[in-house]
């Protein structure tokens, strides 16, 4: 329990401050866990309360605009939030996270984007982050939070929740 709510302390510290200089901020995030390795499974119950953690910890992180892919498992993800900020869910498809990465960039909006192991980076990249961050099948938990700055640079910061 602690270590939940130091995760939430040092996450809004970080997105609260970087927004004081940063134009733009987009939360990236693989999806909660799932019941099988079918293709579209649902969320298992862990999967659940991880998608119900991730909106707790973002809730005043004044998210804009969410975007998942067509999958029950990161529609799934990103609900809780969505509906929190009464937001519709934006859906893409997997194959062109780097575009959606380069579209959000120039958005203007903060954003929740919701993904897979093997799309986070292709999304990273888009969005202009450069340096690859590996993200094992059984890791799910991280928060990868890009700041784009009012000069168009971005920075990274990974956290756990």
């Amino acid at each position: 329990m602690i270590k939940k709510i130091l995760t939430a302390i040092v996450l809004m510290a970080s997105v609260l401050s970087a927004q004081s200089y940063a134009f733009q901020t987009i939360v990236v995030v693989r999806h909660g866990e799932k019941v099988d390795d079918s293709r579209d499974p649902l969320l298992s119950e862990k999967g659940q309360q991880r998608a119900q953690n991730l909106a707790r910890i973002l809730r005043d992180a004044n998210i804009e605009q969410v975007f998942a892919t067509e999958y029950q498992r990161t529609q799934l993800t990103a609900k809780p939030l969505a509906d929190a900020r009464q937001l519709a869910i934006t859906p893409y498809s997997a194959k062109e996270s780097l575009a959606i990465g380069q579209q959000l960039r120039s958005a203007s909006k903060n954003t929740l984007i919701v993904g897979h192991s093997n799309t986070l980076n292709t999304l990273l990249q888009g969005l202009g982050i450069t340096e690859q961050k590996a993200v094992a099948e059984d890791e799910f938990d991280r928060l990868l939070i890009v700041h784009l700055h009012k000069d168009g640079a971005p920075s990274l910061t990974i956290l756990r929740y």
